[in-house]
């Protein structure tokens, strides 16, 4: 599949977040993700990334939160949707993998035990298929797939290694949109580059979405076919990578843009050519 993606969306949301009496988090937030494209969400801090991911993944608390608007994935609207629905959706056909892999995993169980109560948890076939979606998830995320490696507890993995078993975790049933919320800022440079040609290579062999969700603009110029900016509540500027890096159309992306190092003309170059 062409990994810049097609132009049917897999997922296209209008969103309005609030808190209580609190202003909105998001205010008719618009995003749309296309089938097989990368897409990068950018925003500083507090400015509503996560809850964009956690509302897709239909986990805010409805008694606590008010939220409007639609989410549409393959013509299912999440927003409306009841939670025996969004069981057979989040974890199976949209999964999201978060930025601290040895606080999500159970630092008490073992790697094999994790895989396969993620697996158990969305299909009901035998030991067997289970046993083989485990091993075949951990080589598409350059994991051994080795008993010994399964027997491993998180503290006997390194920062880099927890992340890989968080993404294998995530693509066992093999999803159609992958959420990564941070997954990248916990992690050294090297290991961040290695992870970030992970996600690139995953989308590449399977065709996968991928909703990047990151404050760090070159690691986002670096995988993503497109670009979308996330300020005050609103997405200010959506297009493709080159064309944001290159001429930024909003004084925010200007200004994003303006405080970040100088990014390498390799990263521009790369994100132009796809």
């Amino acid at each position: 599949m062409n990994s810049a993606g097609s132009s049917n969306p897999i997922l296209s949301a209008c969103l309005t977040v609030g808190y209580g009496n609190k202003p909105p988090i998001l205010q008719n937030a618009e995003l749309e993700i296309r089938r097989g494209e990368v897409l990068g969400l950018i925003g500083q801090s507090g400015s509503g990334k996560s809850t964009m991911a956690m509302a897709i993944l239909g986990l805010l608390d409805r008694r606590k939160v008010q939220a409007q608007g639609q989410i549409t994935f393959n013509g299912c609207d999440l927003l409306k949707a009841r939670e025996k629905e969004l069981r057979t959706i989040r974890g199976r056909k949209i999964s999201l993998v978060l930025q601290s892999p040895l606080s999500s995993l159970n630092p008490a169980l073992k790697i094999r035990t994790q895989l396969s109560e993620a697996w158990h948890a969305h299909a009901a076939g035998s030991n067997t298929d289970c046993e083989q979606a485990i091993r075949t998830a951990l080589e598409n995320v350059s994991l051994p797939a080795t008993d010994e490696f399964l027997r491993k507890y998180p503290s006997q993995m390194s920062v880099g290694q927890a992340q890989r078993v968080l993404i294998a975790m995530a693509i066992l049933h093999r999803p159609e949109l992958l959420i990564a919320d941070e997954a990248t800022s916990a992690l050294d440079v090297i290991t961040q580059s290695e992870i970030l040609e992970l996600f690139r290579s995953l989308n590449r062999s399977t065709g996968m979405a991928i909703l990047y969700i990151s404050h760090d603009l070159a690691s986002v110029a670096g995988i993503c076919d497109r670009i979308a900016i996330l300020h005050a509540g609103r997405i200010v500027e959506q297009g493709s990578t080159a064309a944001v890096l290159t001429n930024p159309s909003h004084e925010y992306t200007r200004r994003l843009m303006a405080a970040m190092p100088q990014m390498p003309r390799a990263t521009v170059a790369q994100a132009a050519a796809r």
